[in-house]
C-alpha cells in the first residue's frame, strides 16, 4: 500500500477539545501546532480562530505534510501554514517566516493512528512490514539499520532506558546472535519473534515486544532530545500570556514535560540566601487533564494520555532560556 495515500487510515485525536480550549488565549492570535499529523488539533482550532487569528503547523512526517496540502484533506483556510521540519526547530522554521513571537504551542507526541497502522512505517508489531519507524522517511537511520550495526551492549541501552526492559540484556543478546548467524532483523514480525523468545514473562495483556518496539523508536526520532529543545524553543517563542499545551503518553515524555513546566515556575528555596529576593518564573502552571473515562472507551489508545497547560509570564528570559 502506497504511503502517499492519506485516506486509507483514520485517526481520532485524543483530547481534542480540551488541548484546544486551553491553549486559545486570544482568539486574533498566532498559534503553533508543532505536531499537525492528520490535523485533529489544527482543524477545531482554524474554527475558532477570529478573523485576524493565525495557525502554523509543523511536521516532519511527509505524510502529515501530504494530508495539509494536497487531496481531500488538504487545509484550505489562508490562515493555515505548515512546515515540513522537526518540533524541535520551531524557533528557526517560525523565524524564516518573519515570526519571533505565538500566543500558543501545541504538541501532541503520540505516535498517530495513521502512521501505527501502515505495515510499511513499521511502527506495531501488530503487522508485517520492513522495520523502518523514521517519522521522517526521507532521512536517518532506521531501526532495522540501528539495529544491523550497533553493538550488543548499545542495543541493550536503547532498550533498557527507552523501554523501561528488564530483560534489555537477553533482547539485545538475541538480536545480536541472530545477526551474527547472518539472518539480521529486518521486519517487524522477525523482531517481535525474537523478543518473545527472549522475555520469560511480561505483564498480563501486554505483548512482550512492546517495550522494545517502543524503545527503538524513541531512539530512531531521537525523541526526547526533540522534546527537550521543542520547549525550549516554545518558552522562547510564547508572548506573556500565552499558552503551552503539551499531550504525552508514556512517562519518560511526561517526566520531561512535567519537569521543564516545574522548573520555569516553582520557586526554589536558596538555602545560602534566605532573604533573597525571589527569581521571576517564565511559567505559570495551569493543568493536567487526562482523558475522560467516556474518550477512554471510545477511543482505547487515549488512556495514557496527560495534557498538561502552562501559561507564559511577563517575565524576560536570559539567554539560556531561564527567567531573570
Amino acid at each position: 500500500m502506497s504511503t502517499q495515500d492519506n485516506t486509507s487510515f483514520t485517526h481520532t485525536t485524543v483530547l481534542l477539545h480540551e488541548t484546544v480550549d486551553a491553549v486559545l488565549a486570544r482568539p486574533d492570535g498566532l498559534y503553533v501546532d508543532g505536531t499537525f499529523g492528520r490535523g485533529g488539533h489544527s482543524r477545531l482550532l482554524l474554527q475558532k480562530l477570529g478573523p485576524g487569528g493565525r495557525l502554523i503547523a509543523i511536521d516532519r512526517d511527509p505524510e502529515a505534510i501530504a494530508a495539509a496540502t494536497t487531496g481531500q484533506t488538504r487545509v484550505t483556510d489562508p490562515r493555515f501554514s505548515i512546515c515540513h521540519a522537526p518540533f524541535a526547530s520551531m524557533q528557526e522554521e517560525l523565524a524564516r517566516l518573519g515570526v519571533s513571537q505565538v500566543d500558543g504551542v501545541m504538541l501532541d507526541l503520540g505516535v498517530s493512528s495513521p502512521q501505527i497502522d501502515n505495515p510499511v512505517r513499521g511502527f506495531s508489531f501488530r503487522f508485517s512490514g520492513p522495520l523502518d519507524m523514521r517519522m521522517d522517511t526521507t532521512r536517518g537511520e532506521s531501526a532495522a539499520d540501528f539495529l544491523a550495526r550497533a553493538d550488543e551492549r548499545q542495543i541493550a541501552e536503547v532498550i533498557r532506558n527507552y523501554g523501561e526492559e528488564r530483560f534489555a540484556a537477553q533482547i539485545a543478546k538475541a538480536l545480536v546472535a541472530r545477526r551474527e548467524s547472518g539472518s539480521p532483523v529486518r521486519s517487524t514480525d522477525e523482531l517481535s519473534k525474537v523478543v518473545a523468545g527472549a522475555v520469560k514473562t511480561r505483564e498480563p495483556g501486554q505483548d512482550p515486544a512492546t517495550r522494545t518496539f517502543q524503545a527503538l523508536r524513541i531512539h530512531v526520532n531521537a525523541e526526547l532530545e526533540e522534546l527537550e529543545q521543542g520547549l525550549k524553543s516554545a518558552l522562547a517563542l510564547l508572548a506573556p500570556g500565552g499558552r503551552l499545551a503539551v499531550i504525552s503518553f508514556h512517562s519518560l515524555e511526561d517526566r520531561i514535560v512535567k519537569n521543564f513546566i516545574a522548573a520555569h515556575s516553582k520557586e526554589v528555596y536558596d538555602r545560602r540566601a534566605p532573604f533573597a529576593a525571589p527569581k521571576p518564573l517564565a511559567l505559570k502552571a495551569l493543568a493536567r487533564i487526562k482523558p475522560s473515562e467516556a474518550e477512554v472507551r471510545a477511543n482505547p489508545r487515549s488512556r495514557s494520555a496527560i495534557l498538561r497547560v502552562a501559561e507564559r509570564t511577563d517575565a524576560p528570559l536570559a539567554q539560556d532560556g531561564a527567567a531573570r
